[in-house]
């Protein structure tokens, strides 16, 4: 079975193992998370390249995969560099088709499927049950054998860790104490690469801006 891509692999590690459902993550939170995802898998497959202060195509070839293929036309047809920033925010706006894609490509391969069901016949939610776990496992034990050892990660696991240590997805899906011992080894591993390490600073800006909106919506007006 051909490799997962980064947004494919977040959502698996969001899927709660019990419940078939994902865990909570605010929307606009997600959809910096799948930007981000779709940015860094363009730079680990040698499509685009970045710095600081810009994003730049060095290979406009398709890589035969719609969610990466979109935002390198973009990135590719664009007259000259724009900022990590600016791709981040354009990419983000559709990131929900993002993860929809994601979540229809594990369909596809038979990873999970989709039950949609009814609580009090009013409220529509839907499941996303594993068929097989081997992948949804794969990633979780991959991630925790880099974070509780001295494993040396792939650039791949590099750039999911960076991803997730973002957008803080590590703080839902492990415990208080496996958080505890992986902490410092999570920051190790973001230092093994600048650009990832650069980028997830970007996503880490954009969610905090957003939970500081979200907070200050919900207070209370005197």
């Amino acid at each position: 079975m051909a490799t997962l891509n980064l947004a494919e692999d977040i959502v698996l590690l969001l899927l709660d193992d019990e419940t078939g459902k994902m865990e909570d993550v605010h929307a606009n939170v997600m959809e910096m998370l799948m930007a981000g995802a779709v940015l860094m898998d363009l730079g680990l497959k040698a499509k685009i390249d970045w710095d600081l202060e810009q994003v730049f195509a060095i290979d406009k070839t398709p890589v035969g995969d719609p969610m990466l293929d979109d935002a390198l036309k973009q990135i590719g047809a664009e007259p000259k560099p724009l900022s990590p920033k600016v791709w981040i925010q354009r990419i983000a706006e559709r990131g929900m088709d993002v993860r929809a894609a994601a979540i229809d490509s594990l369909v596809q391969r038979r990873i999970i499927k989709v039950e949609n069901t009814k609580f009090l016949w009013v409220f529509g939610t839907r499941r996303y049950p594993v068929i097989d776990n081997r992948e949804e496992r794969e990633v979780k034990l991959r991630l925790m054998d880099v974070l509780l050892s001295d494993t040396i990660p792939d650039p791949h696991d590099v750039a999911l860790i960076c991803l997730a240590d973002a957008a803080s997805v590590f703080e839902i899906i492990l415990s208080e104490r496996e958080l505890r011992q992986a902490g410092k080894r999570i920051e190790q591993v973001r230092k093994l690469d600048l650009v990832g390490q650069a980028m997830s600073n970007q996503i880490r800006k954009f969610v905090y801006d957003i939970t500081m909106a979200i907070a200050h919506a919900q207070q209370p007006l005197y």
